[in-house]
């Protein structure tokens, strides 16, 4: 037993509180996150962009399955796709990227993409 303290050992118990993250440091790294999330996305894209011709970029919304995110599709049909938080954050990265922006459920998959897909296959 602790000398001044009345039964138990209550002394230890603020050992560890001590260790664990506040909440404004977890709020921190999720935004830390989000923005390192943000720059990896935007620089694969540019990537994507400045190698390849004729890139345009489709937005695909939420389903059940998946989440939201941004496809890009070349003229040869070559793609990559990474999720975004939101139809209005698609469109930004579009606008900076410099590329048109079209929306899956108003225009369909580009046939370019799915050529590409089945070249793809055939050649494995």
């Amino acid at each position: 037993m602790h000398p001044g303290r009345k039964g138990g050992y209550p002394w230890y118990m603020g050992l560890f509180s001590r260790r664990t993250p506040k909440k404004n440091n977890k709020e921190t790294a999720s935004r830390q996150d989000q923005r390192a999330a943000k720059s990896a996305t935007l620089s694969h894209f540019q990537q994507f962009v400045s190698s390849r011709v004729g890139v345009e970029s489709y937005f695909e919304p939420e389903t059940p399955r998946e989440q939201s995110a941004l496809l890009l599709v070349a003229r040869d049909g070559e793609w990559t796709r990474r999720r975004v938080p939101d139809l209005k954050t698609a469109a930004s990265l579009a606008n900076d990227l410099g590329i048109p922006f079209y929306e899956i459920v108003k225009t369909g998959y580009p046939d370019s993409m799915r050529q590409w897909n089945l070249r793809q296959q055939r050649g494995r």
